[in-house]
């Protein structure tokens, strides 16, 4: 059990922006809280150098663990990142050693979306809900599952990816090489705009919002994506996040009654909702950390 005197620091590094908390281990109150330019251009070697001053400068003498959420793939078994795209030269990297050693303390690194939903599941809109499924849409697509407080990886670590499944194979609404057609390409804020670009529409966009001309079909591709996700993990509820998953909430509605066209009959839709918790990536990064002590 952790200690009212004692304090775990939870970080979600992302490609614009990179937020710190440091919480009381015991009650998960903020104690104190920092957000710096990540700058990911720059390369992963200067951001690690900001990270650490900032780690330096938040941390208490009573801090314990360090969580870090980060947006990419790590290897469950080697802790190495596999791919963070938004921050080139992390490939290979083993982050988690690397924050641990020159922080002096233990370290959990988990993807940001499976903090996004661990929080939420814990602390936020899932929370009382056995299997809880987290989808945070911004610039890609990511998710986490939780079942009965646990983060369920898989057995190579993509369990959650659900921005990779496929949507509509070959089918990419908007010009591409890549034409893999999947949740990412249609949903996505990045996608969103890009699909606002090819109806020669670029004025509709605005971010965190759903482009208005678009909302049929984003309404229709969020009930199929929710269709597949029901027949494979059977959630009970369905957590959005992310600035385009949070512009879901006025069309919730709307997408249940496009969901129930396309159930089984007598199949039971889940809760649908957005995320309750504006620090949810952050905190549920230090909530991984508090495994840690």
């Amino acid at each position: 059990m952790p200690s009212s005197s004692t304090s775990i620091l939870g970080i979600d590094l992302g490609g614009t922006k990179t937020a710190l908390t440091l919480f009381n281990a015991a009650t998960m109150v903020p104690r104190t809280s920092q957000v710096f330019p990540t700058e990911a251009s720059e390369g992963f070697a200067a951001v690690q150098d900001r990270l650490l001053k900032a780690v330096h400068t938040i941390r208490a003498p009573d801090t314990v663990a360090i969580g870090l959420g980060v947006p990419g793939f790590i290897d469950p078994k080697t802790k190495h990142v596999l791919s963070m795209p938004n921050i080139p030269g992390s490939e290979g990297m083993n982050v988690r050693h690397w924050l641990s050693s020159a922080a002096t303390l233990p370290v959990i690194i988990e993807n940001d979306a499976r903090c996004f939903a661990y929080a939420e599941a814990l602390f936020g809109a899932g929370k009382g809900h056995q299997i809880v499924l987290g989808v945070t849409l911004g610039t890609g697509v990511g998710g986490g599952i939780v079942i009965d407080g646990m983060l369920l990886h898989g057995t190579h670590g993509y369990a959650g990816e659900v921005g990779h499944a496929l949507l509509m194979p070959g089918q990419p609404p908007y010009p591409t090489e890549d034409r893999r057609g999947d949740v990412e390409q249609f949903l996505s804020g990045t996608a969103m705009g890009k699909r606002c670009e090819a109806a020669r529409r670029p004025q509709d966009y605005l971010e965190g919002h759903v482009c208005s001309f678009l909302q049929p079909e984003v309404i229709r591709e969020v009930a199929w994506f929710i269709v597949n996700a029901m027949h494979f993990i059977d959630p009970s509820i369905i957590v959005f996040g992310g600035s385009t998953g949070r512009a879901l909430k006025p069309h919730l509605l709307s997408i249940e009654r496009e969901l129930r066209q396309w159930l089984l009959p007598g199949v039971k839709s889940p809760t649908l909702s957005c995320g309750t918790l504006a620090d949810a990536a952050v905190r549920g990064a230090a909530l991984l950390a508090k495994t840690l002590i």
